[in-house]
């Protein structure tokens, strides 16, 4: 399957997990009380800053969960999204919130001629977006193109080192467990960095009955997924004409990216490693400034 399949496919797998995300990402406290945030958008809270009266888009924004959140905090949001089921779940969460929110069905790399040429203060990207993409250098220039000059962009999304990381079994002893006994021996299950780091040519395709919210299984189940390094990420942004002001890695991640690796942090609603946590970079931030 060549990367030219993406788009068809993943909208498809997209427009299939939106009713069974709806059951799953808590909409009911969202509409119980009108000062609620997700909590995606209140960890990113304070690094995403004053946003009251500012023009945004959101990328990505599936279900228009993070989208409210954002408009919460002030700002007049535009939602953008490659599956129109979900856009019809997002407008749907809008109008029981009584939030005026536009939404647009676009892939990213189309948004600026989507949104007819527009440009706003802040390019906001929300957790588990950019592996759908098979180019970075494209987003940063699509993020780019999004801004006015002066103009933010904030991502926060899951690591690629998490993005590289399966369970496995240890088959033999480490010769540095005598010095650090914490190195997990053999017969132990521990992370491997089994999948790509960097971003390659060829899409990694999936097939998962099953999403991480809800609990139905979901019609379609195959999607195409590419990772990228951070240095890759860095890097497109700062050749796309954006000034980097902050990159920040986080040791935990809102999903249970590993199950029965992780554990639950009710506080934040995130799921860290439940040993060591300190040896795995579960997600960053990062910030930039157009010029």
């Amino acid at each position: 399957m060549s990367a030219d399949d993406y788009l068809e496919l993943n909208r498809s797998n997209w427009d299939s997990r939106a009713p069974v995300h709806a059951q799953g990402y808590a909409i009911d406290r969202l509409l119980a009380d009108p000062h609620a945030l997700s909590a995606v958008v209140a960890f990113d809270r304070p690094r995403l800053g004053d946003i009251a009266g500012l023009d945004v888009v959101h990328l990505q924004c599936h279900i228009g969960t993070d989208t409210l959140s954002l408009a919460r905090l002030g700002a007049q949001v535009t939602g953008v999204d490659l599956s129109g089921t979900s856009l019809d779940e997002a407008r749907r969460l809008a109008r029981r919130a009584a939030t005026e929110i536009e939404y647009v069905q676009s892939d990213v790399y189309a948004a600026p001629q989507a949104l007819g040429g527009r440009q706003f203060d802040l390019v906001y990207t929300g957790i588990g977006a950019i592996c759908w993409l098979p180019s970075i250098q494209r987003w940063a220039q699509t993020v780019a193109a999004l801004l006015r000059p002066g103009g933010r962009l904030f991502i926060r999304d899951g690591h690629p080192v998490l993005n590289s990381a399966l369970a496995m079994t240890v088959g033999a002893e480490h010769p540095d467990r005598e010095q650090q006994p914490w190195i997990s021996g053999p017969g132990a299950t521990t992370l491997a960095l089994e999948l790509p780091y960097y971003e390659q040519p060829e899409a990694m395709v999936w097939t998962e009955e099953y999403t991480y919210a809800g609990t139905d299984k979901v019609a379609q189940p195959r999607s195409m997924e590419w990772n990228h390094g951070l240095g890759e990420i860095v890097t497109a942004v700062l050749e796309a004409g954006l000034e980097v002001t902050s990159l920040t890695e986080h040791d935990s991640v809102p999903w249970d990216a590993l199950p029965g690796f992780m554990v639950h942090d009710e506080e934040i609603d995130e799921y860290r490693l439940r040993e060591r946590p300190e040896r795995l970079p579960a997600s960053f931030t990062l910030t930039a400034r157009r010029r």
